[in-house]
């Protein structure tokens, strides 16, 4: 069945056919000024065929058209695209909307192709509504449907972390004290283990994907680490590479029971926010550990980003660099944001995660190293935006 229909504020499902008095074709083209490309699109010839199978989207912002049009010359008209799209083209195909309405006992047959549309405006009307209610009706569906999904892989994922963190706790338990005599600054057996309790975790729920190992130095070089902080996966990200790096943590998190110990055993360094006094210690300890053969790990935006987007980078990561004479190896994270947002840890999304390793970079200034860290770091991000 045909509708002559305008899109709503939410895009509307179209498909198009020319002429407005020739019988309904297997195809036509549709033209998408979004990118100026043309589609072919198959035109519905039955009921029976499910409408969201050849429809295209077309924003009601892009079109004067009334929203029920029922006469040849209404699409006709000189210009029926406003702003830009109307500098590209005037509409002389017939805009249908085309949908199974079931239980409503209306077929193709109804509709008489060689003298139009042969319903009443308000029979039009109501089919459009429906169509739109349908519509918005498959969105919904799918968008619930997503969101059981990301919720279940979100409960397995702290379901599968709670368990492995629980059985190598232990394991950290035991071989500390022989961590802290043999290894006390580096305690790379202690990050052993966290890097296998961080690869059961995400293995089962997305793929990480390493790019530039080669850029790492020895694993016995001290260095600064800094990368962008997109979600709460980029520990487990990080930790997965099996290096031996302090990370800076809120005082708040080693209050938790086991992950706080773990932190704690890993050497993890304590910081409050927003106090002066604990920066300033953990700039010093940071300093000391590099100095013992120890590299430190910053996200020098402070924070995770709300929208993915890089933001300032803070000098204290690279301050210290240039103090204690290491290098700076910056790292891009792609992907750890769209599978668990900031602000939304209680889900998981699908999705895979890329770390790019860049070649390390050294200086004598702490401003100019954090803007050459940041623009490295950037590069990646902004090709994929």
């Amino acid at each position: 069945m045909d509708v002559a229909s305008r899109p709503l504020h939410s895009p509307l499902l179209l498909s198009c056919r020319r002429p407005w008095s020739s019988s309904l074709s297997h195809s036509s083209t549709f033209s998408s000024y979004r990118g100026q490309s043309s589609i072919k699109l198959p035109t519905l010839t039955s009921t029976s065929i499910s409408a969201l199978s050849s429809f295209s989207c077309l924003s009601r912002k892009h079109t004067t058209l009334p929203w029920c049009c029922t006469s040849e010359e209404q699409f006709n008209a000189p210009t029926c695209f406003n702003g830009t799209i109307s500098k590209h083209t005037k509409l002389f195909t017939r805009i249908v909307a085309q949908s199974e309405l079931a239980g409503v006992g209306i077929t193709d047959t109804d509709i008489n192709p060689s003298s139009g549309l042969s319903l009443s405006p308000s029979m039009n009307l109501f089919r459009c509504l429906v169509l739109c209610f349908n519509s918005c009706l498959t969105i919904a569906f799918r968008n619930a449907e997503v969101s059981l999904l990301s919720k279940a892989r979100g409960i397995g994922f702290y379901t599968v972390t709670a368990i492995a963190a629980l059985l190598l706790i232990v394991l950290m338990l035991v071989q500390h004290p022989l961590v802290l005599l043999a290894d006390r600054y580096r305690r790379k057996a202690h990050h052993l283990v966290a890097s296998v309790w961080a690869t059961i975790t995400v293995n089962p729920f997305f793929k990480i994907e390493f790019e530039g190992v080669e850029n790492l130095p020895p694993s016995d070089t001290p260095a600064v680490y800094v990368s962008n902080h997109q979600s709460f996966l980029d520990i487990y990200t990080l930790l997965t590479l099996g290096r031996s790096f302090k990370f800076i943590s809120k005082t708040a998190i080693f209050l938790y029971p086991v992950i706080g110990w773990a932190m704690s055993m890993l050497g993890t360094i304590p910081l409050k926010r927003m106090d002066s006094r604990s920066q300033l210690e953990c700039l010093k300890r940071c300093i000391d550990l590099v100095n013992k053969g120890a590299s430190v790990f910053f996200f020098p935006e402070g924070t995770r980003s709300k929208d993915g987007k890089l933001g300032a980078f803070k000098k204290g990561a690279f301050s210290i660099a240039v103090k204690t004479g290491v290098p700076v190896v910056p790292m891009t994270l792609i992907g750890t944001g769209g599978i668990m947002p900031p602000g939304k840890e209680a889900i998981l999304n699908m999705g895979s995660v890329k770390v790019i390793i860049h070649k390390p970079i050294q200086g004598n200034d702490a401003a100019a190293l954090c803007e050459e860290a940041r623009t490295v770091i950037a590069g990646p991000l902004n090709q994929q935006s």
